[in-house]
């Protein structure tokens, strides 16, 4: 009988780890749920005021280029060649993703926007999407900076 006291005893004390992490999967699922759904403890910062705006497009080219325009007068601004600005395509590649799932074609612009706190957004007005452009690291931004000059030396 000893034995199967001793063999008991062990499948309880197995059963309790697996029952006490299970029990403590579920309420992390529970409470991310309920964080999601009621907003609460959510960042809710509000941005910096907005020291400068364009609205870009952004086409592909025949020869695998993205071709930059800037929307308000639909001028050619820039262009990035095959192969070449990853980040850049990426991030489009992403927003392209959502437009595509609401059912938006690559017809409306995409906005740049600089704040004065130099928190740099790409957003897209058409699915309400953005991309802070910093959380990729200065290189990365850099490709954005860029293009707000080019963008601001257009006109």
């Amino acid at each position: 009988m000893t034995s199967l006291a001793v063999m008991t005893s062990r499948k309880s004390l197995l059963r309790s780890p697996v029952a006490a992490a299970s029990l403590l999967v579920m309420l992390a699922l529970a409470g991310t749920a309920l964080v999601r759904v009621t907003g609460s403890g959510m960042d809710k910062t509000p941005l910096a005021p907005i020291t400068a705006s364009y609205e870009l497009r952004f086409e592909d080219g025949k020869d695998g280029s993205i071709l930059i325009y800037e929307a308000k007068h639909n001028k050619l601004i820039d262009s990035a060649a095959p192969g070449t600005n990853n980040f850049l395509r990426g991030t489009l590649r992403g927003l392209a993703r959502e437009r595509k799932r609401i059912g938006v074609d690559s017809g409306p612009a995409f906005r740049l926007v600089a704040h004065t706190d130099g928190r740099l957004m790409l957003e897209d007005p058409s699915t309400g999407r953005y991309v802070d452009l910093g959380s990729f690291g200065n290189t990365n931004r850099e490709t954005f900076v860029r293009l707000l000059a080019i963008a601001n030396a257009a006109g």
